[in-house]
């Protein structure tokens, strides 16, 4: 028996809940910067698809190409190169603030 059962929920309903998601939304960007309430959704709605993508690869950690096909999924087909390079270029900034250098290459 899966321990989710037990509770009465199923794998699909163990996200976080809409209210959480807002708030982690929230707290992620400057406090000047206000988020409209589609925005919101479509992020949640991004994040639930992502987590059901992620299941279904009976995978417990939701990856890049997990969202990417999230997207897909969604309709937003057309967004995923640019949403791939953000991902790329956050990487790269990420890695030069964790190693204080600059690397480039030509």
């Amino acid at each position: 028996m899966d321990p989710m059962d037990i509770i009465g929920k199923t794998k699909e309903d163990a996200s976080l809940p809409k209210a959480t998601m807002t708030k982690i939304i929230k707290e992620m960007l400057p406090p000047d910067v206000r988020v409209a309430r589609d925005t919101q959704d479509l992020l949640i709605d991004c994040c639930v698809e992502s987590n059901e993508v992620c299941s279904k690869e009976d995978r417990k950690t939701i990856a890049p190409e997990h969202v990417l096909k999230a997207l897909q999924v969604l309709g937003f087909g057309e967004y995923i190169e640019d949403v791939y390079a953000a991902y790329e270029q956050h990487k790269l900034e990420t890695m030069v603030l964790s190693c204080g250098t600059i690397i480039l290459f030509s």
